[in-house]
């Protein structure tokens, strides 16, 4: 492919591809830490706590991995 623009294109659809899987894995993954007992109308303070902090764990990736792609 010689047009840079459809490569730039390419490109951002890739991440955006990767983002979306790594989300899925991640909201995954979370829940299979964090929630130990069938869900009910309310999580457990101890499983709040645990979701926050998973969340908070992938927001920070989420900006480490974003700074990288802008490197490149």
């Amino acid at each position: 492919m010689d047009n840079p623009e459809m490569q730039r294109f390419i490109q951002k659809e890739q991440q955006k591809a990767m983002m979306n899987e790594m989300v899925g894995k991640l909201t995954s993954a979370c829940w299979d830490k964090c929630i130990t007992s069938a869900p009910g109308s309310k999580f457990s303070s101890g499983e709040s706590t645990c979701l926050t902090n998973c969340a908070q764990r992938f927001l920070d990736l989420s900006v480490l991995i974003a700074k990288r792609f802008e490197m490149q």
